[in-house]
C-alpha cells in the first residue's frame, strides 16, 4: 500500500480524543492551581538520538488546549535528532502548556520510537530489501504507527483485512492451499501466500499470484526458496527478525522483510518538556 498521510481532520480528531481521555472528568486539577496570567517559555528536548516524528500531532494538541500557544519547531518531521537537542520551542500560558504537555509528548515519543527503530533496520539492509510493518498494531493507533514506519524509511504492509489476500497457515489448516489460491485469483486483489516449507511452494508455484511469504524459514531454506521462485514472484520473509540477523536474511536476495516489533513492542524515544 502507499505511504500513510495524516490529514488535518484526522490529526485534530485523534488529538481531541487523547485530550478527552486525559482531562475527563474535571480537567487538569493540578495546573488549575497556577495563576491564569502566568506566561512561560518551554522547550521539548531529546534525551536520545533518533528520528523525530509526530510534530503535527504535538502542535495540534497544544492548539486545542490554547490557540494562543506558540509552537516553533526546530527540527523537520522525519529528520535525525541527537541527544540534548532542542526539538520545539513553546511560549504561552503556563497552565495550558502544562495541561497539553503529556499528551503531546506521548504522540512525539511513540511515533519517533517507531521511526527510529524502523530506520535502524533499514540501514542494516540497504536499498535492495524493503523493511515492512505488519498489522500487529495498538488498536486505534494503526494509522500513526504505520506513519511512523514510513518516516523511518520503511514500507507499509496491508493496512487491513480488505487490502489484499494473505493466505496463512490457519487458512490452509482448514482448506486446500491450491484451491484457496485459485479462489482468490477470481478477484483483482493482490495475493500473498505464506508458506512454512518448500514442498508447499512447489504445489502452487505455477499459479501466478503476487507474493510468496516465507515464514520462520532457516537461512538455508530461505536461499533455496528465493532461488526456486526466481523472478516469478515477489518474495518476503517474516518471523523472529531482529537487528542481529537482518543482514543474513537480506543477503538471501529476499525482496521484503516484515517485522511485527516495529509497532507492537517498540521503545519510545525519550523526550522531555523543560521550562
Amino acid at each position: 500500500m502507499s505511504k500513510i498521510k495524516l490529514s488535518k481532520k484526522y490529526i485534530y480528531k485523534i488529538c481531541k480524543e487523547a485530550l478527552k481521555e486525559d482531562l475527563h472528568p474535571y480537567g487538569d486539577i493540578t495546573s488549575k492551581l497556577l495563576n491564569n496570567k502566568d506566561k512561560i517559555k518551554a522547550k521539548i528536548i531529546s534525551n536520545s538520538d533518533g528520528i523525530i516524528g509526530g510534530l503535527d500531532l504535538a502542535k495540534q494538541t497544544f492548539k486545542i488546549v490554547d490557540k494562543k500557544i506558540l509552537f516553533k519547531t526546530k527540527k523537520k518531521e522525519g529528520s535525525k535528532i541527537k541527544n540534548k537537542q532542542i526539538i520545539v520551542e513553546i511560549k504561552g500560558n503556563a497552565k495550558n502548556i502544562l495541561t497539553a504537555e503529556r499528551v503531546a509528548l506521548n504522540f512525539l515519543s511513540h511515533v519517533s520510537g517507531i521511526a527510529t527503530q524502523t530506520y535502524k533496520f533499514v540501514k542494516k539492509v540497504g536499498k535492495n530489501t524493503k523493511i515492512c510493518c505488519t498489522r500487529k498494531t495498538i488498536p486505534g493507533l494503526r494509522i500513526i504507527q504505520k506513519y511512523g514506519v514510513n518516516l523511518g524509511g520503511g514500507h507499509n504492509h496491508r493496512f487491513n483485512l480488505s487490502d489484499e489476500y494473505l493466505i496463512k497457515d490457519n487458512h490452509i489448516a482448514n482448506s486446500n492451499l491450491r484451491n484457496l489460491v485459485i479462489k482468490a485469483k477470481k478477484n483483482s486483489k493482490k495475493i500473498t501466500v505464506e508458506i512454512d516449507n518448500l514442498s508447499q511452494l512447489k504445489k502452487i508455484i505455477d499459479l501466478k499470484f503476487n507474493t510468496v511469504l516465507f515464514d520462520n524459514m532457516s537461512i538455508k531454506n530461505l536461499k533455496k526458496g528465493v532461488r526456486l521462485v526466481g523472478n516469478k514472484y515477489e518474495t518476503e520473509a517474516s518471523g523472529n527478525v531482529n537487528l542481529k540477523n537482518i543482514r543474513k536474511i537480506a543477503s538471501t536476495g529476499i525482496n521484503r522483510i516484515s517485522i511485527g516489533r516495529l509497532t507492537h513492542s517498540v521503545s519510545a524515544i525519550d523526550l522531555k518538556l523543560e521550562i
